[in-house]
């Protein structure tokens, strides 16, 4: 029976609308023969991958949105006004309709210029640990999107990690955190590995070690909400090793270089957005 899933449209098939969908049929949420994709045509690879859960893939927009209850606008940002041009244009479009938009620096206002004026809009800000179903993703909702709206979107979301709803001022700061986040993480876990390497370490050992430290560490923040300062001083003895190794990172700049990239990515976010087109 898929009467009571729901039908869910992708415009754009990449590794990120491909993470969303798996969690989606994993939660229970959707079948692979309840969601259809639009990918390009030399995107043979994300055609391949949602053929491979089930779904159909298109190459054509309007169809994917006629066949939809809610569709995910998982393209470039640069893409999106061609992409939601060809729907805004079509005739054959219903106003019930709800779009989600993954695409960093396209605002509410534009969302909503791009589509039917009748369409409810909501931005959202996941990350690519969503393909593992660790996410941490945001949403914004837009000026027609209702509170049913606004649950449906966080149940989806929920199926892939975590969810929170913030104002959209908040939102190029998030994607410098918790949407590049990832990226420096992986950098630290390679130089966690290399540097238990350098100390004799087995590499595929130093990888594991590496990163069930970090996800660990992760999970004690998460889980005990005591403050990271203080967890550091649990694990950092009188004239040990660990108050060592700190003193090299204060010398190093660790904490201001991480702050910087947090800021360099946040001002960047803002470049695009004020550079996207509004028509």
């Amino acid at each position: 029976m898929t009467s009571n899933l729901l039908k869910i449209g992708f415009i754009g098939g990449g590794k990120m609308a491909q993470a969303m969908a798996k969690g989606f049929i994993s939660a229970g949420l959707a079948k692979g023969e309840t969601m259809i994709s639009s990918c390009h045509p030399s995107d043979v690879a994300s055609a391949k991958a949602f053929k491979d859960l089930g779904a159909e893939s298109l190459v054509e927009n309007v169809p994917v949105v006629e066949k939809s209850d809610v569709i995910i606008v998982s393209v470039k940002p640069s893409v999106v006004p061609i992409a939601l041009g060809d729907i805004k244009n079509s005739p054959d479009i219903k106003a019930d309709k709800l779009f989600l938009s993954i695409a960093m620096g396209v605002t509410i206002k534009q969302l909503e210029q791009y589509l039917p004026k009748e369409c409810r809009v909501v931005r959202v800000m996941p990350n690519i640990p969503a393909l593992v179903r660790s996410g941490a993703s945001v949403f914004v909702t837009g000026s027609k999107a209702t509170d049913r709206d606004a649950q449906l979107t966080k149940k989806l979301l929920k199926s892939v990690g975590t969810c929170e709803q913030v104002t959209e001022n908040l939102l190029d700061a998030i994607t410098a955190l918790s949407g590049s986040g990832p990226a420096y993480i992986y950098i630290l876990i390679e130089s966690l590995a290399d540097g238990g390497v350098k100390m004799g370490l087995p590499r595929d050992l130093a990888y594991r070690l590496a990163s069930q430290t970090v996800l660990g560490a992760a999970q004690m923040v998460r889980d005990t909400n005591v403050h990271p300062g203080v967890l550091k001083d649990d694990v950092t003895s009188a004239a040990g090793s660990t108050a060592a190794g700190l003193h090299v990172l204060e010398q190093k700049g660790f904490r201001a270089a991480v702050i910087s990239a947090i800021e360099a990515a946040t001002e960047r976010c803002r470049e695009v957005t004020q550079s996207s087109p509004t028509k």
